[in-house]
């Protein structure tokens, strides 16, 4: 009988997983992070890992990066399959979630979203094609005020603090200042404009005004024009002034200015250089009207950035004949996570979730250490038995290697009792199965 092919056993690339210790710390962040949204009175939702083609392709650029569904034996006359796609964003699909749930929901509905999406892009340094992304997001009809524009990064501040990263800055800019400022320049296409400005990052300003005048047509007065205003950083309000001194006037302007100023004043409380006003932040995707934000590590500035969104006016009007504007912000956690992971900066001593292991003295004695674990467990304890009985240096070394804090020793005899060893200290007590806590 010849034997099975053997399967290589290799990851796809951009397609993460993790070892347990790693895994373990990326859980402890989504409780973190979910614990920070509910604190603010957001409520989770969920939707599908499919959507509608004719759903993500609706808004953004991005979509022509969506993975499409295709079963490997498909009926032929069939092709309900060829009309779904992966979600590339959370934000499209909630949009069609909340259209579909219009008369059932609570407005300002404010929601928390914390799934997979996927991108079909070239995996590198920073990008997945399966990534984490933990969403926020407040929906209004007619109006969502403009407090929530300064509440929302405030919200996505706190809970990045909790997980203790590395030094970060929170870049704010606003669409109306963009697109008014090239529109008072006489730019017929500023949405273009934008576009092209969302990728300093990439190319630099010298490729960003090579394709301003080269691609969109733009002569060197404007496009110097446009540069100038994505110059201008500032950590308060005075920025405002900046933009005032290019001599650059229209309605629109004055509107985003004046919405900038008042999300700067709103975080002025917040730590010297946390927030900075950035006025070459664009955001690529078309769904965003007003307020946009891009988080970036300060030690890593060509990494892409680690949280990100703004404000949209048109997004809900998409699926439903309804004025539903929202604002919302992700916090990339696969982004944030692997880089973490890249520089050996997440505690990942712990190999178990385990607090104690039991110690099976024999088999004779395996109900003991059965009944031992049951009753810490009761208590909430998580608590693991040795999976045979064996000598006890060898169960001990088996709790050192998952690196398991406290090894329990139930009663060898009927005349002996419980002790608790402490593996970090080598301390050895005698302890209650019904009264013990770690760290008691």
């Amino acid at each position: 009988m010849s034997r099975p092919q053997v399967v290589k056993p290799a990851t796809i690339s951009g397609f993460p997983e993790w070892l347990p210790e790693i895994r373990m710390v990326e859980l402890h962040w989504l409780d973190t992070i979910r614990a920070c949204f509910e604190r603010y009175g957001f409520a989770s939702v969920e939707t599908p890992s499919v959507e509608a083609l004719e759903t993500l392709q609706a808004k953004g650029e991005t979509s022509q990066e969506v993975y499409t569904l295709r079963r490997l034996q498909a009926d032929p006359n069939d092709s309900s399959d060829a009309r779904l796609g992966l979600h590339f964003d959370l934000t499209v699909p909630f949009a069609r979630y909340v259209a579909a749930n219009l008369n059932d929901l609570v407005f300002p509905f404010k929601r928390y979203q914390i799934q997979r999406a996927w991108r079909g892009e070239r995996p590198q340094e920073g990008r997945f094609r399966e990534f984490t992304q933990c969403d926020i997001d407040v929906i209004g009809v007619d109006r969502v005020p403009l407090h929530f524009d300064a509440e929302l990064p405030r919200i996505i501040i706190e809970t990045m603090t909790a997980l203790d990263l590395p030094k970060w800055t929170l870049h704010i800019n606003n669409r109306k200042i963009l697109q008014g400022f090239y529109e008072g320049l006489g730019i017929d296409d500023p949405i273009a404009v934008i576009q092209a400005a969302d990728k300093m990052d990439k190319v630099g300003a010298d490729g960003v005004r090579r394709i301003l005048i080269d691609k969109l047509g733009l002569d060197e007065r404007r496009a110097d024009a446009v540069l100038n205003l994505a110059a201008i950083r500032g950590t308060d309000a005075t920025v405002v002034d900046k933009v005032k001194a290019l001599g650059v006037h229209s309605e629109l302007l004055v509107e985003g200015l004046d919405e900038l100023a008042f999300v700067m004043d709103s975080l002025s409380d917040l730590p010297e250089g946390l927030v900075v006003a950035d006025l070459s932040i664009a955001r690529g995707l078309d769904y965003y009207t007003g307020t946009v934000y891009e988080g970036k590590f300060d030690g890593w500035p060509s990494y892409p950035s680690i949280c990100s969104g703004g404000r949209y006016d048109n997004l809900v009007g998409s699926f439903v004949n309804r004025t539903l504007p929202g604002i919302g912000m992700s916090i990339g956690l696969t982004r944030i996570f692997s880089k973490l992971v890249s520089e050996g900066l997440l505690d990942t001593s712990r190999k178990s979730p385990t607090e104690v292991l039991v110690v099976v003295p024999s088999d004779e004695r395996r109900a003991d250490a059965l009944a031992t674990a049951a009753a810490l467990r009761q208590r909430g304890i998580n608590t693991e038995v040795y999976h045979q009985a064996d000598k006890l240096a060898k169960q001990l070394r088996y709790a050192s290697r998952k690196a398991i804090p406290f090894v329990w020793m139930p009663p060898f005899d009927d005349d002996g009792s419980h002790e608790i060893k402490n593996l970090e200290t080598g301390e050895q007590v005698a302890a209650d199965p019904a009264t013990w806590q770690p760290g008691s």
